[in-house]
């Protein structure tokens, strides 16, 4: 039989905190993300009750449907934005979401911009850099982050306060994420997006400050065909 989804969270919780102990890392230095894609409200509220505040969405829309309800029964829910954001969806996006982490456009940088300043909200940002350099997975390449940060920051006025990766899924996680803290660190970024669910204990190794767990926490996902 399977675990509930309080059992599994509570087992990813000790497994982060192992880790952190492991790694001399203060006790809570990262960010638990449970992802929670595809999953209806039904599935996330054992999670809610169990005490997890902190939730990632892939999509704006399906975000719009489920934590709006949510939100009037649950105090203190952090939204943050995972997956891939379209520039006419960044009204929406910044209504609903508390972090973003995939910015890897300056059309998408300043369409965010624009509603932040409208709708007087200031969203802590991250840079999505594909690490692998994969042409078919979404990301600013490794060597085009300098620039694309200081444009980001300082020309267009985001707050920009890390890095995210999604590692090829057939590499070692391991030089990916060395990777993203070095060019966090030379940049002043201290927020690194980083490990899900096969690696999330690597990740904190790495210096990972949220981690973006979903399967291991809410079980197999069906995806809608």
């Amino acid at each position: 039989m399977t675990a509930p989804a309080a059992e599994r969270l509570s087992a990813v919780r000790a497994d982060i905190s192992a880790a952190e102990a492991e790694m001399g890392r203060a006790p809570g230095s990262v960010t638990l993300i449970a992802v929670s894609k595809t999953f209806e409200a039904e599935d996330i509220r054992p999670v809610l009750d169990a005490g997890q505040r902190v939730f990632g969405e892939n999509r704006v829309q399906e975000a719009m449907g489920k934590w709006p309800g949510l939100r009037t029964e649950y105090e203190g829910i952090e939204l943050h934005l995972i997956g891939p954001l379209q520039s006419n969806k960044a009204k929406e996006a910044v209504a609903t979401f508390d972090v973003i982490h995939t910015i890897d456009r300056e059309k998408i940088a300043r369409a965010l911009k624009v509603e932040m300043d409208r709708q007087g909200r200031s969203l802590p940002c991250y840079l999505q850099v594909n690490t692998g350099e994969e042409p078919q997975k979404a990301g600013v390449s490794p060597t085009e982050v300098d620039g694309f940060l200081t444009l980001c920051r300082d020309e267009i006025g985001l707050n920009v306060v890390g890095l995210m990766c999604i590692p090829p899924v057939d590499e070692a996680p391991g030089p990916h994420f060395a990777l993203l803290e070095q060019i966090a660190r030379r940049n002043g970024l201290t927020g690194l997006s980083m490990g899900m669910s096969s690696d999330y204990e690597i990740a904190v190794g790495f210096g990972a400050t949220h981690v973006r767990v979903g399967s291991a926490i809410f079980g197999h996902r069906d995806y809608p065909a």
